[in-house]
């Protein structure tokens, strides 16, 4: 068992480079207002073959999904990189607030990645997965939560989370919720979710 360990993990590294070409190549692409650009064009501007971009990923709809991966790695870094809050309710606010900036940093390249990852392809995609594990972090252990429901919010919490702004930013990508009410309804979606976990006063009408 550990040498067939030993034997994935160099070939897993030595693709790793050539994905993350792949990928700066479709977000260059992008940035250009080529949304629509095709495998042949992603492989001409990453300069490998026109096989690479399929062996790598397989399909254009799993390169945007990574393209949203790396995007929910940028959230949970900056965010790991602060001085958040103690309580958890504090967490998951500021956490929406990164991941609100980061989303809108680029608007239009996220908008796109955002209309692919809905995209069914060969095989499901990771993003819930990889979402969830964003608001876990945010969650912490839960400080400040009610203590009698702090275990189901842990267990709960987070994939919901992932549900609920996933549902936010499809308004925002389809152009009925504008770049301003981004971070003022996420913020209202994540109060909403943890109102039955967090004492009533903690999110009164003068509260940030």
């Amino acid at each position: 068992m550990t040498g067939s360990k030993s034997q994935v993990a160099p070939a897993t590294a030595r693709g790793e480079p050539l994905r993350q070409r792949v990928m700066d190549a479709a977000e260059r692409l992008l940035r250009r207002g080529k949304a629509d650009f095709s495998m042949r064009d992603l492989a001409a501007e990453a300069g490998v073959s026109f096989a690479t971009p399929f062996n790598q990923f397989g399909s254009k709809a799993a390169i945007m999904r990574a393209l949203s991966g790396r995007r929910i790695d940028t959230m949970a870094q900056r965010f790991a990189k602060m001085s958040p809050p103690a309580d958890a309710a504090g967490r998951v606010l500021l956490a929406i607030d990164t991941a609100v900036e980061v989303m809108l940093e680029e608007p239009e390249i996220n908008r796109a990645v955002m209309g692919w990852i809905g995209t069914a392809g060969p095989s499901p995609g990771k993003v819930l997965a990889h979402s969830t594990t964003l608001w876990s972090l945010a969650l912490g252990a839960g400080d400040g939560l009610i203590a009698a429901r702090r275990e189901r919010a842990l267990r709960c919490l987070p994939e919901q989370f992932a549900f609920a702004f996933r549902g936010v930013l499809s308004f925002w990508t389809a152009g009925e919720l504008p770049d301003q009410a981004l971070a003022s309804n996420a913020r209202e979606m994540a109060k909403t979710l943890l109102f039955g976990f967090v004492e009533p006063s903690l999110f009164s009408d003068s509260a940030s």
